[in-house]
């Protein structure tokens, strides 16, 4: 019987959520029966896409700033539309040759307007072709809330033009599309639900530290960090602390972190057993970026929770408020972090008592395969 097969877009522009989500779900994909080709489209990211797939790498591009209203290239420099033109050339040669059962767009039509150049071209090829591959689209559970008139009349109509299904990678007892998507009632037959895409519960840490600060994929954590790392001066000697930059903090940060770091704490740019670290954790001291948010629900380690709102940016508010009302987590505002205030909620969070894991779906790498493979036939 021949193998079904996927093709899957994913662009990370700032941080790499998106990435290791999209990541995890085409290891599902691969471990369900599934060729599965991953189409990338930022900057390397060591891990990922992950074994058993294949990939294809387009010339990576990043956002211009903190509010994703533009794209440059791996130097810095404004994409222009020759550069543009040959990454949307190379994606739908990709698409050709894959030739594939399933093409999965992760955020699109949702968010990732900026790569329509390459991604309504993409939608009018797979209208085309004979047979006509299904096409679904892949979010997270909380969107960026869209606040120029016209987008979600936009959104929706691209959906039940074009879409055979949107997963959305969430549990709808913790937050349902309908609360950051307003026209969610317009494409209710196509939304399918698959639990929070989580890695796979970790083994015991094979390092113990009492508070980890991490900075998720590190553009934009400097503030942070430099605020957790005072706030390891100003506590205890014995607590154990451990900084995670993330593999994008400028190489001069993280220098200067370095060079500052009190003796007990220990700075490192990446960990791959960052979830397995969380289950010996006291605190975590962190975004509220989906992957690490849900790390932290599998391990079920104390919260402080700093939300990136730079640029307008919503999601990781929404997403922090609902664990801080489930008592799950504490919230401190990006702007003016200092390392008192993060001294005093350390000390906060160290005294709580440990709520227990929450009855969540966590499985949602897993439910997504085989719901895919259900929608495929």
């Amino acid at each position: 019987m021949t193998r079904q097969s996927v093709f899957f877009y994913v662009q990370h522009l700032l941080g790499i959520g998106h990435i290791a989500r999209a990541s995890r779900i085409a290891s599902a994909l691969v471990r369900d029966g599934f060729d599965v080709t991953v189409v990338t489209g930022g900057l390397p990211v060591p891990g990922f896409p992950g074994e058993g797939v294949t990939t294809v790498e387009l010339p990576p591009v990043v956002a211009s700033n903190a509010g994703f209203t533009g794209l440059a290239d791996e130097n810095g420099v404004a994409a222009d539309e020759a550069f543009l033109g040959r990454r949307r050339d190379m994606l739908l040669s990709a698409y050709d040759r894959a030739k594939p059962d399933i093409v999965i767009v992760e955020a699109f039509p949702f968010g990732r307007r900026q790569m329509r150049f390459e991604l309504l071209p993409l939608i009018e090829a797979i209208e085309q072709s004979h047979p006509r591959p299904k096409l679904l689209s892949s979010v997270r559970d909380i969107l960026q809330e869209n606040r120029k008139p016209g987008r979600n009349e936009e959104t929706a109509a691209l959906v039940r033009d074009h879409f055979d299904g949107v997963l959305v990678h969430g549990d709808p007892s913790f937050v349902r599309l309908e609360e950051t998507f307003p026209l969610a009632a317009d494409i209710a037959a196509k939304v399918h639900y698959t639990g929070m895409v989580t890695a796979p519960r970790a083994a015991e840490p094979a390092e113990v530290f009492d508070v980890i600060a991490s900075a998720g994929g590190g553009a934009v954590g400097i503030d942070l960090l430099r605020a957790a790392s005072g706030a390891a001066e100003r506590l205890p000697e014995t607590l154990r602390w451990l900084l995670i930059s993330g593999p994008n903090l400028p190489e001069r940060d993280f220098a200067e972190l370095a060079s500052a770091a009190p003796q007990n704490v220990t700075l490192q740019r990446f960990r791959k057993d960052f979830p397995s670290l969380l289950r010996g954790a006291r605190v975590s001291i962190s975004q509220a970026g989906y992957n690490t948010v849900g790390d932290l629900l599998q391990a079920d380690c104390r919260a402080i929770l700093v939300p990136f709102v730079a640029g307008g940016e919503t999601e990781q508010t929404v997403r922090a408020e609902r664990l801080r009302a489930l008592g799950l987590a504490d919230i401190l505002p990006e702007a003016g972090l200092t390392p008192g205030i993060v001294a005093e909620a350390v000390e906060t969070a160290l005294s709580a008592l440990r709520s227990g894991p929450m009855a969540l779906d966590l499985a949602g790498a897993e439910k997504t395969a085989a719901i895919i493979r259900s929608l495929a036939g």
